[in-house]
Order: structure tokens, then C-alpha cells, then sequence
């Protein structure tokens, strides 16, 4: 792991979920594959596994780089901009 400039950004402490589960497979009754969180605005999204690739989608619409996974017992982020874990 590494740190870029976008951590140095983030918003202290990180944001409370949004949601529980993606909210985008919710409203298209797809099943999300691996959760993430946004750690600038707490969105959830699903991975580039997933049908909908919501976590990426999240990244393009609104420039929040930096996302960690919102699965348990896994402590890992990834930076879209970088393209690498952080």
C-alpha cells in the first residue's frame, strides 16, 4: 500500500454508509457482488464484478477518488485516480 495526495483529502472521520447495500442493484433488482464505500460522500456501490459496476459508476459521476471495501473483515482502499490500492 501506498498513500496518494487524494487521502490526504478525505474527509476525517470517514462518512457513515448511505445504505446498507448498493442502492442502484437494489432499484434494478440485480445482486451486488462486493460491496464498496465511497469515502468522500459514504455512497455503497458494487465492484466491476458486479452487473452494474456501481462503485466505478460512482467514481465517473462524481470524481470521488478514493473508495475502501465495505466488506467485513477486509481493511483495503483503491484509488480510481491512481488506479491502486492506497
Amino acid at each position: 500500500m501506498r498513500e496518494c495526495p487524494h487521502v490526504a483529502e478525505l474527509p476525517r472521520p470517514e462518512p457513515t454508509p448511505l445504505s446498507e447495500t448498493c442502492p442502484e442493484c437494489a432499484a434494478d433488482g440485480t445482486h451486488p457482488v462486493q460491496l464498496r464505500l465511497c469515502l468522500m460522500c459514504g455512497h455503497v456501490g458494487c465492484c466491476d464484478s458486479s452487473a452494474g459496476q456501481h462503485a466505478t459508476k460512482h467514481f465517473k459521476d462524481t470524481g470521488h477518488p478514493v473508495m475502501r471495501t465495505f466488506e467485513p473483515r477486509e481493511k483495503w482502499r483503491w484509488c480510481f485516480v491512481d488506479g491502486s490500492i492506497v
